[in-house]
């Protein structure tokens, strides 16, 4: 707020002129809720194009708020999207290099590193985390579960946990819900590994949707009187699928697509929730996936990732290219649909533009502000260039305009070999002098080599190819050569 002297303005204006100063350059401190799905696709939405499926609730955010057609994830697989939501980093700057987290390993985020959390925590809100976590527990490999679990989201920036502590595929043993540090149900000194104790505490798979639901409703109906931040990673769509018996026939794309039904029914209580307590208004929602999705209901004849090439985990555009809706009344005009390119690693700068927070210099490194795009201001040039893709095995592409470079041949996916376990044979470990993990890198064999004369990268015109169809490599050597700098120079530290 800013004052000036009193003897410069006659007494009657003073206070005005005060007040006045304050309304200006008083930051926003909307509600902000960000949904998260798991493996939800770009064509899964009705909003973009899905058929077999009906997603209203969904829809009903993307007409009153602003639908973007060329968002991307920070990586085709989950573990390092998260990584990059919640940081506003790239999660190969961390000591994951690719693949995920198994469910033996330590907590990834640096708990000396600012996160959205972290830093809206700062600004007076209260900040929740309920759903799926899947960045680790502890500060050592194979740590204890029984008793409280830290380092966690409690140390990340979070006032409240409560969700599922890796992912919905977890080993039965870890089928469990937790809340806040501690496993429920799992009392001091008993063995998770009991056979009876598993018995009692494990969730039920099909019930996981709407346990989540209660939980994220109840969050927001008890700090409904001060600013909040919900993220809100729910376990639909990822395997196994298992919709609750009250959404399955809701689709035509059996199982899969009832499981986004029950996806789009959880968007609903938390949108009707917001209209019972009057805080529509006053609260921003994001909705997005963390990567692309699978082939699951292929059979059906629905394609989740339609039109785009490829699916979760591959380097192609369906793997990253993903739904991403934002609803901020009064701000967004309805009905909006931005061709803006993006990454979810951008949430960190837009809400500190948001709410007046200075990030520092080591702070969100990957993360560009989109709040202008939102708001429908006038822009001389695009909000971010590069963005850099990433998938399973670590193979890298870079996007800038309507290039795309896939640094490597193949979709960057499994398929190129076998992965080794790496929670088997090797787990992340400290550097003895820093205290630092060391770098995890999960074997792969190395992807195809070129033949003679072949092009040992990819490139492809996504204004004129968006299907990446056809190989420009040996067309374009010069876009390759700066592309290829240009994506060193992003990867240093």
């Amino acid at each position: 707020m800013k004052f000036i002297r009193k003897e410069l303005l006659p007494g009657l204006f003073v206070i005005p002129y005060i007040i006045l100063e304050c309304c200006q350059s008083e930051p926003e401190q909307p509600n902000i809720i960000y949904i998260l799905a798991d493996d939800l696709g770009y064509g899964d939405l009705s909003s973009y194009g899905a058929v077999k499926i009906n997603t209203p609730n969904c829809d009903r955010l993307a007409y009153e708020g602003m639908r973007f057609t060329d968002a991307h994830s920070g990586s085709a697989v989950c573990t390092p999207t998260r990584y990059g939501i919640l940081t506003g980093q790239y999660c190969w700057r961390s000591w994951l290099k690719n693949w995920v987290l198994w469910e033996n390993m330590p907590l990834l985020i640096d708990t000396c590193r600012l996160t959205v959390a972290g830093m809206l925590k700062q600004k007076g809100y209260t900040t929740g985390c309920i759903g799926k976590w899947h960045l680790g527990w502890g500060d050592s490999p194979d740590h204890e579960w029984s008793g409280n679990v830290r380092p966690g989201p409690l140390e990340v920036g979070f006032d409240y946990y409560f969700g599922v502590p890796y992912s919905h595929n977890s080993p039965p043993v870890l089928q469990v819900y937790m809340e806040n540090s501690h496993i429920i149900g799992l009392h001091p000194g008993e063995n998770l590994y009991d056979e009876a104790v598993m018995k009692r505490i494990q969730r039920k798979l099909d019930e996981t949707a709407i346990t989540l639901s209660m939980r994220a409703v109840s969050f927001i109906e008890k700090n409904k009187d001060r600013p909040f931040f919900l993220y809100y990673p729910v376990v639909n769509v990822h395997f196994p699928v298992t919709p609750n018996p009250r959404f399955q026939g809701r689709s035509e794309a059996g199982m899969y697509g009832d499981f986004v039904a029950e996806f789009d029914w959880a968007v609903g209580e938390i949108l009707n929730t917001l209209d019972r307590l009057g805080l529509t208004e006053k609260t921003i929602v994001f909705l997005t996936s963390d990567n692309g999705a699978t082939a699951e209901a292929a059979s059906y004849g629905h394609n989740s990732n339609a039109p785009w090439r490829g699916e979760k985990c591959q380097i192609y555009e369906g793997g990253h290219r993903i739904p991403f809706i934002v609803r901020w009344p009064g701000k967004i005009k309805a009905g909006m649909v931005s061709n803006e390119t993006i990454c979810l690693t951008d949430l960190m700068s837009t809400c500190a533009s948001i709410t007046g927070y200075t990030l520092g210099d080591k702070d969100a490194v990957d993360s560009y502000n989109i709040l202008p795009v939102l708001l429908g201001k006038r822009m001389d040039k695009t909000v971010r260039e590069p963005i850099i893709h990433h998938s399973l095995s670590g193979m890298f592409a870079i996007r800038q305009g309507k290039w795309k470079l896939i640094d490597g041949l193949g979709d960057g996916g499994p398929e190129i070999g076998p992965a080794t376990d790496s929670s088997a044979i090797g787990k992340p470990e400290k550097d003895s002098l820093t205290g630092k993990f060391k770098d995890l890198v999960y074997y792969f064999p190395a992807p195809p080599e070129p033949a003679y004369g072949e092009p040992a990268g990819q490139l492809y015109d996504l204004e004129n190819d968006p299907g990446e169809t056809k190989n420009l490599w040996n067309e374009h050597p010069e876009i390759v050569e700066t592309l290829l700098q240009l994506l060193n120079k992003t990867k240093q530290p």
